[in-house]
């Protein structure tokens, strides 16, 4: 691994979405600086092996399947979903006895394939657990991927401080003002770090206002995000009028999370599950694709900009003038920073030696 990496490698990261890889065809993705070939066995369960033939190297993913092994597309030797040369049509077909290319730890949880790239044993304890988004239809969930030439913590700085949406998202996800003028409430645990946010606007934020009993009147609102490593971001927003609980009224659960194809490019996932008409396919399809252009239109070009004007520069060294509603994802940062730093250790302790 690089000496200079800025993110983690003993975690579990987001690979693809499931519908990204059908039964049949081979799919690729570079995660975390490594080419990684992706593919369904015969019983669906996801396979994961690096996208590379030991023998002159030529990318698997090019190649053809035979049931679930992989014939390189170069000189057709055939690998197992393990890792290992069971054909080779050339000569007297001496195969190895040892495994020849690299395989991951690969589950399907929460519509996304998880993956450990790092070569210590995976751990499973920290395969991350989003329960709320198992629950209700499959017409109550959707998901979206989008992929960005900045690094990974750019896009965890944009979440973790929500006080741009006035100034950079349109009037579908207004809070009129109310948000950037508070201090979030920031919250950390051992493996967290959260901000969250109360108010109230006229009329409710549009985006929920239509599944509240008077959408033009006054309602509660509240915002929370959560981060845990590596790139895992839960940001769960409710409204409400009278009486209610505002975490009992109309509201969303979604989750976003990066993975480093490098240092300079990152793959972004999210996906949202809301409490109101659940069963509404049509409105989900609608509500990802608005979800994904907010992004893609109006944060994303802004943080490429943003970045390329930092210049390669680290962000501290930089000495940016810090504001109330940056505490969250300044500590996200030095966690992260604190985090790289501590697993390199050994790494850095073996190159002395």
């Amino acid at each position: 691994m690089n000496a200079e990496r800025s993110f983690l490698t003993q975690e579990w990261y987001v690979a693809a979405t499931s519908d990204e890889v059908d039964a049949e065809a081979l799919f690729q993705r570079k995660l975390l600086g490594v080419s990684v070939l992706i593919y369904r066995d015969a019983q669906g369960n996801p396979v994961a092996m690096q996208d590379r033939c030991p023998h002159r190297f030529a990318p698997l993913s090019q190649g053809k399947r035979h049931g679930d092994e992989i014939a390189c597309p170069y000189h057709a030797l055939q690998f197992n979903s393990k890792g290992f040369c069971t054909h080779n049509p050339h000569g007297k077909g001496a195969l190895p006895g040892k495994q020849v290319v690299r395989t991951f730890p690969i589950v399907e949880k929460h519509g996304f394939l998880w993956i450990w790239m790092d070569e210590a044993e995976a751990d499973f304890d920290k395969l991350p657990h989003y329960g709320p988004l198992d629950q209700g239809p499959a017409t109550g969930i959707a998901h979206t991927y989008m992929k960005l030439p900045v690094n990974y913590r750019m896009i965890l700085d944009n979440v973790m401080d929500l006080s741009h949406v006035d100034h950079v998202h349109g009037e579908i996800i207004s809070t009129r003002g109310k948000l950037s003028p508070l201090i979030p409430n920031v919250e950390e645990t051992e493996t967290t770090v959260s901000a969250s946010w109360e108010w109230e606007q006229t009329p409710p934020i549009l985006i929920l206002n239509q599944f509240l009993p008077r959408p033009e009147d006054a309602a509660r609102h509240w915002i929370k995000v959560t981060w845990s490593a590596p790139g895992n971001i839960q940001l769960s927003l409710f409204c409400a009028q009278d009486d209610t609980p505002v975490n009992e009224g109309p509201g969303q659960y979604d989750l976003h999370s990066v993975t480093p194809e490098d240092e300079n490019t990152t793959h972004y996932f999210f996906c949202t599950r809301r409490n109101h008409i659940e069963d509404d396919a049509e409105y989900n399809a609608f509500k990802i694709a608005a979800m994904h252009d907010a992004f893609e239109n109006e944060d994303g070009p802004l943080i490429i900009k943003t970045e390329k004007e930092m210049g390669g520069e680290d962000f501290f060294d930089l000495k940016p003038m810090l504001l109330s509603n940056d505490l969250a994802a300044v500590k996200v940062r030095r966690r992260l920073r604190d985090m790289v730093e501590a697993e390199m250790e050994p790494e850095v302790a073996i190159a002395a030696e």
